[in-house]
Order: C-alpha cells, then sequence, then structure tokens
C-alpha cells in the first residue's frame, strides 16, 4: 500500500480541491503507476480523480455507477446533486459561460488576461494556468444583465451565496471570479454546445459581439444542461 497515494486521496477528501502545482498531484498527473494506483483504490470506494488541464485544481467525484444507489432513481432524484434551485442551475450556467468559455479561449491561444494582443509565438509556451487567464465579471452588470430572470437581486445574492460555498466562484468587492470547481464539475465540450447553438442561439445571434445575455429559453428546460445527468461528469460532486 503507497502511502502517498493514501496521503493524497486523504488531503482530497478533505480539501475538496488541490492545487495541480502540488507535489502529489503533480505526480499523479504525470505518473501512470501512480495514477493507477490511486484510481483503483478511488474506485473501490465508487469515486475518481476528476481533472482537465485548463483548470488549476483537481477534485473527486461520485463514479457514474454508483450514483444512483446514493442518490436514488434516475427518475426521483434532482437535476443536479448539489442542492441548487432551477435559477441557481441557470446563473451557475450564465457565469460559466460568461468566465469559462473567454478564459479557455485565452489558454487556447496562449494569452494572458493582461496581454493586449496574441504573441505571434505564443502557441510554443506552456497552457497559461486559469489564474493567469481567467477574468472576473461585474456583479452590478451581472445583476443589471439577468436580474429579471434569475429572481431579481434577494434570489441571485442568495444563489451566488451557495455557488460560492460550493466552490463554483470566489466573490471579490464587485467581482465574481472562477471558483475552483467551475472549470472542473462542467462538461465544457458539451456545454459549449449547447449554450451556443441551443439554449442561448438566438442570443448569440442577436449579439455575437457580447460572451451571453440570457433571454427566456434560459429558464426553460435546457436550464438543466448545467448539471445534466447524462454527461459523463456534469452531475459528478466531490466529497
Amino acid at each position: 500500500m503507497n502511502d502517498d497515494s493514501q496521503i493524497l486521496i486523504a488531503r482530497l477528501l478533505t480539501h475538496q480541491t488541490l492545487r495541480r502545482d502540488e507535489k502529489l498531484v503533480k505526480r499523479v498527473l504525470s505518473d501512470e503507476l501512480f495514477r493507477a494506483e490511486v484510481d483503483a483504490r478511488l474506485l473501490a470506494c465508487g469515486l475518481k480523480l476528476l481533472d482537465n488541464v485548463y483548470a488549476d485544481h483537481v477534485t473527486l467525484a461520485l463514479t457514474r455507477t454508483i450514483e444512483p444507489k446514493i442518490f436514488g432513481a434516475r427518475d426521483v432524484w434532482q437535476n443536479n446533486n448539489f442542492g441548487l434551485a432551477r435559477d441557481g442551475v441557470a446563473l451557475l450556467v450564465v457565469l460559466w459561460a460568461q468566465i469559462i468559455l473567454p478564459k479557455r479561449e485565452r489558454q487556447e491561444t496562449h494569452q494572458h488576461a493582461d496581454d493586449d494582443q496574441n504573441d505571434m509565438f505564443g502557441t510554443e509556451k506552456p497552457l497559461p494556468r486559469a489564474e493567469d487567464t481567467s477574468i472576473g465579471i461585474s456583479y452590478k452588470a451581472l445583476l443589471s444583465d439577468f436580474g429579471d430572470k434569475l429572481g431579481k437581486k434577494t434570489r441571485m445574492d442568495m444563489n451566488l451565496g451557495t455557488l460560492a460555498k460550493l466552490g463554483f466562484i470566489e466573490r471579490r468587492g464587485d467581482v465574481l471570479l472562477e471558483g475552483p470547481l467551475l472549470d472542473l464539475m462542467m462538461d465544457t465540450d458539451v456545454l459549449k454546445e449547447r449554450i451556443i447553438n441551443g439554449a442561448l442561439a438566438d442570443v448569440f445571434k442577436r449579439a455575437p459581439a457580447r460572451l451571453v445575455a440570457v433571454g427566456d429559453p434560459l429558464l426553460d428546460a435546457d436550464a438543466d444542461l448545467a448539471v445534466d445527468t447524462d454527461d459523463d461528469t456534469s452531475s459528478d460532486i466531490p466529497h
């Protein structure tokens, strides 16, 4: 039994997330034998390691097969297992679209948040960290743009508080920033297509220069897409 794998798993269970640049996290992401040992021990408990190269953190999530035994039958469990109400899910999707989509574009073009223009040799550089490319959004602008659709100020403030406690966002004064789970718990490959060509398609067609401006479709059935249980990681929940 490897003490390092035990320590890594125990720390993830205790702290919920760990940074990718920590020693044991770097090892599990680069050492195939160590990763196999960690994965095997997690699988025995119905868990898995969740990471992606665009996020600065890793976390634990339930495996797909164990979810029904924890949350109940598919026809009775909530559309998400974070306990978010419908407007909370909608707010989470909006925040993800406004923060994560442009961040990933900057990462893919190797552009830092404070860069005025792309470096022609940027693609030869390592993928920038999330903290170097992620830009927050203004709370006042969010309230002005989406308050009427998301329950007005009191309800939106309550949902923002819940999302902050869950680790999806961080609040610094008037600015809402990416939390450690925002780019980990959302299935970008599925969500991006659904948002641009689905729930918010009409909005993107009306205002292509603006990332997101929510219309009524957001609060229809597609609002559940942020934590759709048919997606592989979107309904996962960390310890």
